[in-house]
Order: C-alpha cells, then sequence, then structure tokens
C-alpha cells in the first residue's frame, strides 16, 4: 500500500463526515437551497485560484522535470474546473469580482500556501491530495446508482467522471514518489482534511 492510500485509509472518519454532510447530501438528492450553493461556488473558485498557485509553486521547487510537467499539468485541471465555476457562476448570479473568502476559505487557502512556500513538493502533495481525493470519492458515491437529474447534476457528473479520478491518482503518484509517512505528513493530511470538512459545513450554514 502507497503513502497516498495510507493517509487516506487513516482519515476515513472526516471523509465520511463530508460525504453525510448537509451540503454533500443536498447536492446528492437536489435539495440542497440554491443560496448555499452559490456561496459554494463563489468560495470554492477563490479556493481553486490558490490551490492553482500552489502547484505552480511546487512545480518550481520539482527536483527533477517529470514531477514539473506533472504539476503543471495538474495545474492545468484546475484551470478547466475553474470554468465549470464560471459557468456556474453565469447560471446562479454569482459574481466572482464581489467574493470575499470567508473564515474556512481563509483558513484552508493560507494553509496550502504556507505549506507550499515553507516545504518540499512532497508535503504540497500531501496538502493537496486530501481534496483531490475526497471530490473523486464524493463524486463517485453520488454517483454509484447512476447520476440523477436535478440542478446538481453537472457536479456529481464532474466528480465521478474517470477524467477526474485520473487527476487525483497523478497526484497521488506524487505523494507516493516523494513523500514518506511521517508524523509530520499524517498531520498535515489530517489537517487538510478538517479543511475540507469545514468548507462544506460553511456553506451549508449560510442562510
Amino acid at each position: 500500500m502507497g503513502i497516498s492510500q495510507e493517509l487516506w485509509k487513516a482519515n476515513q472518519d472526516l471523509a465520511i463526515a463530508s460525504l453525510n454532510s448537509d451540503f454533500v447530501q443536498g447536492i446528492a438528492n437536489g435539495t440542497l437551497a440554491k443560496p448555499k450553493f452559490a456561496y459554494y461556488v463563489g468560495q470554492d473558485a477563490f479556493f481553486l485560484e490558490a490551490f492553482a498557485r500552489s502547484y505552480s509553486i511546487a512545480a518550481a521547487k520539482s527536483p527533477d522535470f517529470q514531477a514539473f510537467g506533472v504539476l503543471h499539468n495538474l495545474a492545468s485541471g484546475v484551470l478547466e474546473e475553474l470554468k465549470l465555476h464560471q459557468n456556474y457562476a453565469t447560471s446562479w448570479g454569482v459574481n466572482f469580482q464581489r467574493i470575499s473568502p470567508g473564515v474556512a476559505t481563509r483558513r484552508y487557502t493560507d494553509f496550502l500556501s504556507s505549506i507550499a512556500w515553507s516545504s518540499e513538493i512532497g508535503f504540497t502533495a500531501i496538502a493537496m491530495s486530501p481534496c483531490m481525493r475526497l471530490y473523486a470519492f464524493l463524486g463517485q458515491a453520488l454517483a454509484k446508482n447512476g447520476i440523477p437529474e436535478h440542478d446538481y447534476t453537472d457536479w456529481i457528473r464532474t466528480y465521478s467522471s474517470p477524467d477526474f479520478e485520473d487527476l487525483a491518482q497523478t497526484l497521488e503518484i506524487l505523494v507516493d514518489q516523494y513523500a514518506t509517512l511521517t508524523p509530520k505528513a499524517q498531520e498535515i493530511y489530517r489537517y487538510a482534511m478538517i479543511c475540507e470538512r469545514d468548507f462544506f459545513q460553511a456553506a451549508s450554514e449560510i442562510e
């Protein structure tokens, strides 16, 4: 078992907590209040910009050109994801220019930025991997019995897709290649998983 799998399995409690959250279950059955999803879209766009920057910082620190190329390709995947969010923004009346990050969002992006600037790429990959693996897990879980047709169909389709699974696995390969299973690695991974859970919770609490 690779390091990435060990870290993921050690944090199943947080993965299940995210899956069972009111926000994700509201996406699953299409009952999530639209203002909550609109808030989430804006916050996630802010987050994804920071996520792409963290990939780029890690790429600049890459010890070899192979990792450099992989990280730039992953950053390109984030830019494609941002296009989806732009489509959401158009449909849901979200103005990205007027978005300010909430507490949970800022806590998560500051954490990623700090790790990317201060650490080697192994730790950065560990900090970023929970987002990719968790979203693939959530998308696949929600699409297990077929993708339903409602307002959040595109969200489920995107994160349950083989293409997104490939991106998650690509990042996990970097974790396995450039990281070691240390207490610091475990702490970083779990903190990112907590940030994911809190991100969904913050969106669900918006009135």
